[in-house]
């Protein structure tokens, strides 16, 4: 009888860099929807038509009143470091004339960050809220659509947020980063 010998397994985790490779190379089809989080790839589940009617209430709402103070991106890439490349659902950017034509926007242009979940909340505060938290995203918001719960988080420490909020269906929410943007949280839902 041999005797088994117990040894750590090993993961392999990937770079932005190594995780556009495999794009490129059509591992990848255009329309998979994956996300490279702690350098390990992960299946975004499908978009449903609430998870859709959301995010375009929140382009619209944005859009009006970001003018030329932000520019608004619908779930694109974010480059938080070589191993995280999440895709939230919208975010408000600093803006720039060439609209991050040479690279994706990183930590230091990002006004707001914005998570739709109606499968994915823990996922969204369990795992994307603290790494968030880690690359000092000044404010998240996480639009809970099952319990038609908006949760905004402020004030980034380590991997947690010092301020969390829940406002109340007609509340008007500011984020920190345009404060010319009154949202009405009934709006959302």
């Amino acid at each position: 009888m041999s005797a088994l010998v117990a040894f750590p397994l090993q993961r392999h985790r990937l770079t932005v860099e190594e995780y556009y490779r495999m794009a490129e190379s059509g591992i990848f089809r255009e329309d998979d929807r994956v996300e490279l989080i702690e350098g390990e790839i992960i299946d975004r589940a499908p978009i449903g038509p609430v998870h859709t009617s959301a995010t375009n209430r929140l382009n619209a709402i944005f859009s009006r009143c970001a003018g030329n103070q932000a520019i608004v991106s619908i779930q694109n890439p974010i480059r938080l470091n070589p191993n995280n490349e999440p895709q939230p659902d919208l975010a408000l950017l600093c803006y720039r004339a060439d609209y991050y034509r040479e690279a994706h926007p990183g930590p230091a242009d990002v006004l707001l960050l914005v998570e739709v979940a109606d499968s994915s909340l823990r996922y969204d505060v369990d795992v994307k809220l603290p790494l968030y938290a880690r690359h000092g995203i000044p404010e998240v918001w996480i639009v809970d659509l099952e319990h038609r719960r908006l949760e905004v988080y402020r004030r980034p420490d380590g991997e947690v947020y010092l301020e969390k909020h829940c406002p109340e269906p007609g509340e008007a929410v500011i984020p920190a980063g345009l404060a010319e943007c009154a949202v009405d949280v009934a709006g959302l839902f």
